[in-house]
């Protein structure tokens, strides 16, 4: 009897000493929480050791940032508020590609110049692969949406005749609804692929970059060989039918142009200029895929050298990071020069401009 009355106290006892007080809990958090800041610290003074290199990298991080989406806001706006311009199907295109690219710099911009400011790489965690996977739906998008633009262009110039019963609003509307389907879906087994390495343990550790980008989040997780495979083998056939495709369209349409003046014995110089030009933002927007591919192909090499000799290489490792710092820097280019390349560098979008620049002066 006396043993069960006793026995709420002898309860309140060992509830009382077997769990921590709230202040021993908070001691604990902040202490784990300080580790993890000191690791993240450490990780990006391997990755940036130099202070002079981080403020030059924040400068130039804000200002790409900042005229990107100055660039691509105004030219989405004009295109937009333009009833002559807007369901043109190359301008709608372009608005797709703009979309696209402000989502790119709004996950991609402000994440790096935080990590930059703090001094700390990312944690892993909801926002890393959120962003992981965002980036990698709107870089298939971008591919995709260049690739329509060229074969667009192509049936204007080459199939004139049947370009209108080819390229309807309602094919328009379906392309662009395929772009971010099949890019939503293709990112989303990549990611799935790349969950099965997740483990509890790793959520709050900080990744080996200032951006959740493959590589980094591949090797966080242990390499995932399905992912990470993948991965590999449909981005190179994305990037082959994006090269391809483009070469195809603007050699077909030079082929064009030059057998219009051949009766008359000279070289249609304005093609062969626009040609080389798209040619070479072509290669100027492939920059980064191409440094992506070396990057893999280091993290490959650097993967099978440990797994051989059972150590780690503190110059492999700082290659790679200066790999990863050039794709972030490389990764903010496509976007800025995406709308100076197919937008303001037609007429019809420079003129539109000064247009809506007097209509909202006229309606203040």
């Amino acid at each position: 009897m006396r043993f069960t009355l006793a026995l709420p106290f002898i309860m309140v006892w060992a509830a009382d000493y077997a769990c921590p007080t709230p202040n021993q809990d908070g001691r604990n958090i902040t202490l784990d929480t300080l580790q993890l800041l000191d690791q993240r610290r450490c990780l990006f003074t391997s990755i940036l050791p130099s202070d002079t290199a981080v403020k030059v990298l924040v400068c130039v991080f804000v200002v790409i940032t900042i005229i990107s989406l100055g660039i691509n806001g105004c030219t989405l706006f004009s295109l937009g508020s333009s009833e002559d311009l807007s369901w043109e199907p190359r301008f709608a295109l372009l608005k797709n590609l703009i979309v696209s690219d402000l989502l790119l710099i709004v996950t991609q911009g402000p994440t790096v110049i935080h990590c930059l400011l703090q001094k700390t790489t990312l944690p892993y965690g909801a926002w890393c692969v959120t962003q992981f996977f965002l980036n990698t739906v709107c870089v298939f998008c971008t591919m995709f949406t260049i690739t329509c633009m060229a074969l667009e262009r192509y049936l204007f110039v080459c199939l004139a005749i049947y370009y209108n019963s080819i390229v309807t609003t309602n094919r328009l509307y379906l392309i662009v609804g395929l772009t971010w389907l099949i890019s939503v879906c293709l990112s989303a087994i990549v990611t799935a692929l790349l969950g099965l390495g997740h483990k509890n343990s790793l959520l709050g550790k900080p990744i080996t970059g200032l951006l959740c980008e493959p590589d980094t989040l591949e090797s966080h997780l242990g390499f995932p060989r399905a992912a990470a495979v993948f991965r590999k083998v449909v981005g190179l056939i994305v990037t082959l039918l994006c090269i391809f495709s483009y070469l195809f369209s603007y050699l077909r349409m030079y082929q064009v142009a030059r057998n219009a003046v051949q009766p008359f014995q000279q070289v249609n110089e304005r093609a062969r200029t626009t040609v080389m030009f798209y040619c070479s933002m072509l290669l100027l927007q492939m920059l980064p895929i191409f440094l992506k591919i070396a990057s893999d192909a280091l993290w490959e090499l650097e993967c099978n050298m440990a797994m051989i000799q059972s150590l780690d290489h503190p110059g492999g490792w700082t290659s790679a990071g200066t790999l990863h710092i050039m794709l972030l820097v490389m990764l903010q280019v496509p976007p800025c020069i995406n709308p100076l390349v197919y937008g303001l560098r037609n007429r019809e979008v420079r003129e539109v401009l000064p247009r809506l620049l007097r209509w909202r002066r006229e309606n203040r």
